[in-house]
């Protein structure tokens, strides 16, 4: 069986992640555009952990088919013959298929939505909100394989999540609605703004380079994920939703119908 490592960028645009320099992304494999069944965090996350990953939209099929073909691609990832979608129901979770195949079920997640007293908690051996939701590189440190164990991570990475700024790299602080976020981590006693002005164009245009800078520096360290992992692990690499950034009047995502809010890069393969 192999090891599973499934990498979640919160917020990623997938023509962010195309802009950017992203070298050891590539030698996963070419990076897809996919699309998310959500434009919001929370159902987008419940959906990937019932196995389905962001989609494809072919015509002249039938839906049905597609996710049939969806949840046989886990024998192709995992090598474990015959897993399907009879594999996975009644309760659609895919910690709880793995850890029936032996797999320690391991989750690492940044957006207080995604918090330990959610359902998505129920089917893990291991699960945590980070205390800094830009620590991508702590749970790089933290990721181990040992020896006879087999292991799935499922790592949600709020890098490329609103303000798109890293800590201690020059990024400047943007005020606005990561106020919200802020308030529902218990961090901050001070109350979000009612009232937001909505960005001007050049400043939609610098939020969105700021998101490519954080994909480059995912990037970085996952050169460095991938050292401390064995060959036999195989990683997925995609986003929970898209962002918009001035798009036909809109910013961000959630209560928003437009392709963007949708569109998600997406790649796959064993670790190279």
């Amino acid at each position: 069986m192999n090891h599973l490592v499934y990498i979640v960028m919160d917020s990623c645009r997938y023509d962010s992640c195309l802009m950017a320099d992203t070298p050891n992304l590539d030698r996963l494999g070419p990076v897809e555009r996919r699309y998310s069944y959500a434009s919001w965090t929370s159902p987008s996350h419940y959906a990937m952990l019932m196995g389905m990953i962001p989609h494809v939209s072919p015509r002249g099929v039938f839906a049905s088919e597609v996710y049939k073909g969806e949840f046989k691609r886990w024998v192709d990832r995992l090598g474990i013959p015959g897993l399907s979608f009879k594999t996975f129901v009644p309760e659609l979770s895919l910690p709880k298929v793995l850890k029936s195949q032996g797999y320690e079920a391991i989750a690492r997640m940044s957006l207080p939505v995604l918090n330990p007293y959610t359902l998505l908690n129920r089917d893990f051996d291991d699960y945590r909100l980070m205390e800094n939701h830009n620590d991508f590189a702590g749970m790089v440190r933290e990721i181990a394989f040992p020896v006879g164990r087999t292991r799935f991570y499922f790592l949600n990475l709020g890098e490329t999540h609103y303000p798109y700024m890293l800590t201690g790299d020059g990024l400047p602080h943007i005020s606005g609605v990561h106020g919200v976020l802020k308030g529902l981590s218990g961090n901050s006693t001070v109350p979000a703004s009612d009232e937001q002005d909505f960005f001007p164009a050049d400043e939609m245009r610098r939020l969105h380079q700021q998101q490519v800078r954080c994909v480059e520096y995912i990037d970085r360290l996952l050169g460095e994920l991938y050292a401390k992992c064995p060959p036999n692990t195989y990683f997925i690499v995609t986003a929970d939703h898209g962002e918009l950034f001035g798009e036909d009047g809109y910013f961000g995502h959630g209560p928003i119908m437009h392709e963007k809010c949708f569109e998600v890069p997406f790649v796959e393969g064993l670790r190279p």
